[in-house]
């Protein structure tokens, strides 16, 4: 899945679930529920440095995403804005333990390990390259997460 599929998911969760406990176990346990799915990634094993310019839009497309629906709702509960902020931080972690592993931290290993073994696809395989055909799953999420942001309150 790509980052602003999980980080949309991570704020539906951040917003409807009051104990920032839960929503942190269920942010990292739908990030990775959502991996089973089949998906497209933009990045893999063969990907270079620079392209990883990639990560920093899709970041900036997901937490805009989410800035500007609250600040459309005018949207000030720090409560909740907390809330949704460790949902979006949850649901990009197990992501972030893979990136944190490929910068040299290697007893992240056994997570980036189980992390790989839930994507459906193996990197060589078409069926992983990011194409429209291969993220109609995360255009559907997406899709659903962002009509449960707009509209419930």
């Amino acid at each position: 899945m790509i980052l602003t599929t999980h980080i949309l998911v991570g704020a539906v969760l951040g917003r409807e679930i009051k104990n920032p406990y839960e929503i942190a176990g269920l942010a990292v346990a739908v990030h990775f529920a959502l991996d089973l799915l089949p998906h497209g990634d933009y990045l893999n094993k063969k990907s270079s440095l620079w392209e990883f310019w990639k990560v920093a839009l899709d970041l900036a497309i997901g937490l805009g995403i989410v800035y500007a629906i609250f600040f459309v709702q005018d949207f000030n509960s720090t409560a909740n804005l907390k809330n949704i902020a460790i949902g979006i931080f949850f649901s990009l972690l197990p992501d972030g333990t893979t990136l944190l592993y490929m910068m040299g931290i290697k007893f992240l290993k056994p997570i980036k390990k189980l992390h790989e073994k839930l994507h459906l696809y193996p990197d060589s395989s078409p069926k992983s390259q990011f194409r429209l055909k291969n993220n109609l799953w995360d255009i559907l999420i997406s899709l659903i997460s962002l009509f449960f942001l707009i509209t419930l309150h």
